[in-house]
């Protein structure tokens, strides 16, 4: 599925690179490895060939991917829960599934949501997990530094 040198996204974690592929022994049976190091904490991260796609390890977007989330950002507010305990189980849930869109989705909602009413402060961690997955997924689908990622989307989140 995954080459060396091929970049990635870990659910919940960010952009990574396979590092290295590598076969450990675990409970005394071989398994396949991808090492995967994080771009953001350069941390590694050990993730079991056979198990990468339920974990949701996946390819970056492409170009044409990114106009799909910039457009979804561009979007109106979403009304959600009230109770905000339901609304962050729910919005973590979509961080947690690994899709740039739900993740997308989650950061414009809580960016919007925040321009009306205060965000509890583990609404405000996942909407800055969010926006940090967003930022970092589109500054590498696009070729194109974080700071200049983040300023197109803050700059779009605004409007």
């Amino acid at each position: 599925m995954f080459k060396k040198k091929d970049y990635v996204v870990y659910p919940m974690h960010g952009v990574g690179i396979i590092a290295d592929i590598t076969e450990q022994k675990v409970l005394k049976k071989k398994k396949k490895y991808y090492i995967v190091q994080l771009a953001n904490t350069k941390m590694k991260v050990m993730v079991p060939i056979d198990n990468a796609k339920e974990i949701g390890l996946r390819h970056i977007i492409d170009k044409n991917e990114v106009r799909k989330v910039i457009k979804l950002l561009k979007e109106d507010y979403v009304e959600q829960e009230e109770d905000w305990k339901i609304r962050y189980q729910n919005n973590l849930v979509k961080v947690k599934s690994g899709s740039i869109f739900s993740v997308a989705e989650v950061c414009r909602n809580l960016y919007k949501r925040a321009r009306d009413k205060e965000l509890s402060i583990m609404e405000r961690k996942l909407y800055e997990s969010a926006y940090s997955l967003v930022i970092n997924e589109v500054a590498l689908a696009q070729n194109t530094e974080t700071e200049e990622a983040s300023s197109m989307i803050s700059e779009i989140l605004s409007k």
